[in-house]
């Protein structure tokens, strides 16, 4: 009723209008008033509807009126902001700015736990080559390189593969590394980590490398020995590259190939490369490794490559070493 009352109020004109032609058009069917009462009171209805009229096409004329100044306003607002806008917005503006940084930070992905082994896996199944950068290439010579060249057999493919691992002959950088594994989270499982730990482990990558190299006509390999220890470990394939750090529990980063920062980390792991000290591999060829190296081959191979074995290694040591480097398991198992 409120609604009906407003409405009427607000079309007060039209509705009395409306009143007095029904009462005369009534009236004047039952002949109850003259002729001239009807023709005053049609004259009376035009009235009103002219004043209707003109009060719609004063007030249309009054809204286009404010809805052009509010256009006029506008159009001067805007052209006092595009100079601010251009600012904003430009090649060189806060939101390119912006939107860079949020692609920046969309570049790396956080692996964690499961993710950091499939995440290797899927690297290992679709690649034709493999840079490794770390401590002393445990988990290589144990799963990447063998399945590596595995998928690379099955799809009859050639690998690369460049690894950088510690010095097995700088005794410094031996304890030094070893001083760091001692310091993570102990696991009972694992053999204690010391100076002849840690150059047996580099000397087994590099007698896999070897013995794997004899084996296989697809696979070219690269091994560098470097004097620094890095607490990372970066494992770059054809489609991404994975940095991870020695405690499994820790989260991995991954970065793939579309990404800018995959080509920078390929040019960094490049010129890491080129300042440690090249191992001759071609010379292993000197010495043909049974399926089972000897000790007497071993030791005969790494004379061969310029990295004689400490003095202190008796045959159990370098028979230590054949098993790890031939019957390596993975670390993380």
């Amino acid at each position: 009723m409120a609604r009906l009352f407003t409405w009427v109020v607000k079309n007060l004109d039209a509705f009395i209008g409306l009143l007095i032609a029904v009462t005369v058009a009534v009236l004047g069917l039952t002949n109850a008033v003259s002729q001239e009462v009807v023709n005053s009171a049609i004259l009376l209805i035009l009235a009103l509807l002219a004043q209707s009229m003109l009060r719609d096409r004063l007030r249309r004329e009054t809204a286009e009126h404010q809805v052009r100044n509010v256009l006029t306003d506008t159009r001067d607002r805007l052209t006092e902001l595009v100079p601010q806008m251009h600012e904003i917005t430009g090649p060189e503006g806060a939101l390119n700015r912006a939107r860079e940084a949020i692609d920046s930070v969309s570049m790396v992905r956080v692996l964690h736990g499961s993710e950091v082994g499939q995440a290797l896996a899927e690297a290992r199944r679709h690649t034709d080559r493999w840079t490794f950068k770390g401590g002393t290439g445990t988990y290589t010579r144990a799963v990447t390189l063998p399945e590596c060249l595995e998928h690379a057999r099955r799809r009859n493919g050639t690998l690369h593969v460049a690894l950088e691992i510690i010095d097995p002959t700088d005794e410094e950088i031996c304890e030094r590394y070893a001083r760091f594994r001692r310091s993570l989270a102990p696991d009972a499982r694992e053999e204690r980590w010391t100076v002849d730990r840690t150059r047996k482990e580099s000397y087994a990558t590099v007698l896999a490398a070897c013995w794997h190299l004899q084996r296989s006509g697809l696979l070219t390999i690269d091994v560098r020995l470097s004097a620094q220890m890095t607490t990372f470990r970066y494992d770059l394939s054809s489609t991404c590259v994975i940095i991870t750090q020695e405690n499994p529990q820790t989260p991995a980063l991954r970065i793939d190939r579309k990404e800018l920062y995959y080509n920078r980390y390929n040019i960094e792991l490049q010129y890491s490369r080129e300042q440690s000290r090249r191992v001759p591999i071609e010379a292993a060829a000197q010495v043909k490794l049974d399926d089972e190296p000897s000790v007497e081959q071993v030791r005969r191979l790494f004379t061969a490559l310029g990295l004689p074995l400490p003095r202190s290694f008796g045959d159990r040591e370098v028979a230590d070493i054949v098993g790890r480097a031939i019957q390596a398991r993975n670390p993380y198992a």
